[in-house]
This record gives structure tokens, sequence and C-alpha cells, in this order.
């Protein structure tokens, strides 16, 4: 059965947090890859098989974030394929702590063919097309009472 979201729980560590305590704002890039390697494997693939011909890397990320993490924070990544194309998968993800949302991003990654001259955009093999599918639109959160 495709697989269209997956949840991955982490701490975060004293080696990403910056002078004031707070985790760096670009590991939470790694936080969603991190999430997302997890949900291909829970698709039961591995996004980079050194055996695979293929490759996958991001060619868009956009990140917003709404309230610090810091060393010993346990939280959860809530990634989510907005659309599977034929040549590339697009991603959001969510980062909350409890009910706190701490980011939201988004992300695509394109598939390569590995060759002699280096990477080419690549259909992506039907093994990774059919392990993936879109999750329903993320429904928006209730406006502020005026």
């Amino acid at each position: 059965m495709p697989v269209s979201e997956h949840r991955y729980r982490r701490r975060a560590e004293f080696a990403e947090t910056d002078m004031a305590g707070m985790v760096h704002f670009s590991v939470y890039l790694r936080y969603v890859e991190e999430a997302e390697h997890a949900m291909w494997r829970a698709a039961g693939l591995n996004i980079a098989d050194p055996a695979s011909p293929y490759g996958f890397p991001r060619i868009a990320f956009s990140i917003e974030y709404h309230a610090p993490l810091r060393f010993q924070d346990e939280f959860e990544v809530h990634i989510q394929v907005t659309e599977v194309r034929e040549r590339s998968l697009r991603y959001r993800a969510t980062i909350t702590r409890g009910r706190e949302a701490i980011a939201t991003s988004t992300h695509a990654a394109v598939c390569v063919r590995k060759g002699p001259d280096g990477l080419e955009a690549a259909v992506m093999p039907p093994e990774v097309a059919g392990a993936f599918t879109a999750a329903a639109p993320a429904t928006p959160p209730p406006a502020p009472p005026q």
C-alpha cells in the first residue's frame, strides 16, 4: 500500500543548539530530511541506496519558524507527500512539540540517474513512484476570532 505520510519522533541534542541554547535554524532542515528518510524506510525503500543508479537531490526547500526548540526538547516531525510527479516528489512537514507548532516546511526532490557524465533528470523507477501517494490537502487552521 502506498505511503502518504509518516511521523518521526526525536529529541533535540546539545550539539544542535546555538549560544542562546536554541536549536540552530539550519538543523530543522536536517530534522525534516531525517523524517523523509524514515518515511522511505517505512515504504520499504532506501532513498540513498548505493547500488541504485538513481538519486533524489533536493531542488527546493522552504521553512517557516514559529517557536524555538531547546536542548532535550522532544518533538515530532509529521511529513506528508503532497505530490507525486513523473520525475519528482513534493512534501510538506510540520514540526511540533506536543500541540505547539515549531516549524512548517515544504520541499521537493527530483529523480536523477547517475551516469559517467554526472546526473541527469530521470523518470522515477516504478518501485519508487508506486510506493508513495499524495496525502489529503492540509486543513487550514481556523481563523482567529475578530
